[in-house]
């Protein structure tokens, strides 16, 4: 007889719940992408909800727009710069911090260790004034250098995934490239790294996403009037005596939204197998 299964399918009900559930938070962005193609005067307090015409649709006019105008391309550029390099920093200091910390065992690692996951619980309300002085004295409130602060903030989460992975991987292979003649920082790029592949990528788009589409922390640091990323970006689409320009604000949202969702689809499998082997194995 074969024997059955521990995981059981989700029942019928559960699966319509969850995909009712699923539709309602995808409501809001199935409003703006249909907004997007609208013509201004159609996006109204009454007329928001419904769906486009033959007389209020605007087609592609309003991306055109949003790409020609308030210097997109720039601020597109700003923001492709800084998630790129705060990931990159992330991913490479906070692999080689977690690989000290589960290799050295001693009262300092222990200590970096408590303070990259005590982190992740103060709030970020907490920091941000004297973060902001801090900033403007180290001359951290530019696009090239606000990588570093975005390597403070995403340490914690990062070290806390990397150190549930390093505690799974053999040290016999670690000591074997050590007896090979390699020295630390071989072993690590030589072997370490390309064993922590799956954690990397679940690390990377989960930063990724965050620094993409933050807000409050470049305009705390970041000089407003020379730099402004894309999420900054969207709050300038306004006319004459205050009024908002809709429909190329909304077209501006889509299109900070594709990059990331394409990449989050590209790797969500890596995600889950990243997260699973970060919180459980060790």
């Amino acid at each position: 007889m074969k024997q059955r299964s521990a995981v059981r399918a989700p029942g019928l009900g559960w699966t319509i719940f969850f995909s009712v559930v699923s539709a309602l938070y995808m409501y809001p962005i199935i409003m703006v992408l249909l907004n997007s193609f609208k013509e201004e005067n159609a996006i109204t307090t009454e007329g928001a909800f419904q769906l486009p015409t033959a007389a209020t649709w605007a087609g592609l006019s309003n991306y055109v727009d949003a790409i020609a105008s308030k210097g997109f391309l720039q601020s597109l550029g700003y923001s492709l710069f800084i998630t790129v390099s705060s990931v990159a920093l992330i991913l490479l200091c906070c692999s080689m911090c977690a690989w000290y910390i589960t290799r050295v065992h001693s009262l300092l690692s222990r200590l970096i260790y408590l303070l990259c996951v005590f982190s992740m619980v103060v709030p970020f309300q907490m920091v941000m004034f004297t973060l902001s002085q801090t900033a403007d004295r180290l001359h951290l409130n530019t696009p090239w250098n606000i990588c570093i602060i975005y390597l403070g903030f995403g340490a914690g989460l990062a070290v806390f995934m990397f150190s549930g992975f390093m505690k799974s991987i053999p040290l016999e292979i670690e000591e074997a490239a050590t007896i090979d003649g390699c020295n630390p920082l071989q072993v690590y790029f030589h072997v370490v790294f390309p064993i922590l592949r799956p954690t990397m990528i679940s690390v990377g788009v989960l930063e990724t996403m965050w620094v993409w589409n933050d807000y409050l922390l470049p305009t705390l640091v970041l000089n407003i009037k020379a730099y402004k990323t894309i999420p900054m970006l969207i709050q300038y689409f306004r006319g004459s005596f205050g009024r908002v320009e809709m429909g190329p604000m909304m077209a501006c949202i889509m299109l900070t939204i594709l990059p990331i969702v394409i990449v989050y689809l590209l790797c969500q499998r890596h995600i889950i197998k990243g997260v699973v082997a970060g919180a459980v194995k060790g």
